[in-house]
């Protein structure tokens, strides 16, 4: 607790920052009627919490600056594909959708408590940055070196996941198929595999700092939200919904997460 307290100024300074911010993209909402654009506050938040903290860092300079590149890079990379990929290039997403139809005539208002209350997720991921950030070492480690390892890792596996599954929807033939092309083979959810490695980056790159248990939060959370509220479970019930039987063959032979071997049926 005492880590926390300690922390404590810049978590709230970044929750009045993301809250002001969720407020303006609510507006944007509110004129386009597309909440989607709450993906890209929340991932813009996250990465400027880590640009934050490693400018007002106690630790070596280097690894500052390296850990606030490392959520920088991760954050823009990722805002820009929300932007191509959802928010420019399709209708409203259909979990936004179902809650305004739910909420009828009260929709804004109700969004409104739903974007602000992000703000709440943006501090809980700021929180692994911040040991890394204060870690007091003036000299490169081995976890140094691992961490950026598992950046670039995870990074470049992502972008090739999102790549190939671009390739996959840009061809017409593909219609109504489930991509099964390169890391969509081994793994039902490679983008989302590589989101959650990447945030152990910043676990190693705070080994031996005080509050390392703050790290923890990252992986934990994300590996929660992937794979019980809103990623993978709302991913599934859509592919289900739009492609029934040839998608439940693929969740029998393809692992959800973590890519493994194909699972084969027993005869």
């Amino acid at each position: 607790m005492e880590t926390l307290r300690h922390f404590a100024p810049m978590l709230l300074n970044g929750f009045i920052g993301a809250f002001l911010f969720f407020t303006l993209l609510w507006i944007v909402q509110v004129v386009r009627k597309d909440a989607g654009v709450v993906d890209i506050g929340w991932t813009a938040g996250v990465g400027a919490m880590a640009v934050y903290a490693a400018f007002a860092g106690e630790g070596w300079l280097p690894r500052r600056i390296l850990l606030g590149a490392m959520g920088g890079i991760w954050s823009l990379r990722l805002v820009l594909y929300i932007l191509k990929d959802r928010i420019l290039c399709e209708k409203e997403d259909s979990r936004y959708q179902r809650l305004r139809t739910h909420w009828g005539k009260n929709a804004n208002p109700w969004f409104f408590v739903f974007f602000t209350s992000q703000s709440l997720l943006v501090v809980l991921f700021a929180l692994p940055f911040l040991p890394g950030a204060n870690r007091p070492q003036p000299f490169v480690t081995a976890f140094d070196v691992l961490a950026l390892a598992t950046w670039l890792l995870s990074m470049g596996g992502e972008w090739l996941a999102d790549f190939q599954l671009a390739r996959f929807r840009g061809n017409p033939s593909n219609a109504g198929k489930v991509c099964r092309e390169g890391l969509w083979n081994r793994s039902r959810h490679p983008n989302y595999f590589f989101e959650w490695l990447h945030w152990f980056a910043y676990l190693f790159l705070a080994i031996g700092a005080s509050g390392f248990w703050l790290t923890l939060v990252g992986p934990a959370a994300m590996y929660l939200f992937l794979m019980k509220l809103t990623g993978i479970p709302h991913v599934e019930r859509e592919a289900l919904a739009k492609r029934g039987d040839a998608y439940r063959a693929y969740q029998e032979s393809v692992p959800v997460l973590i890519p493994w071997p194909k699972r084969h049926k027993a005869v």
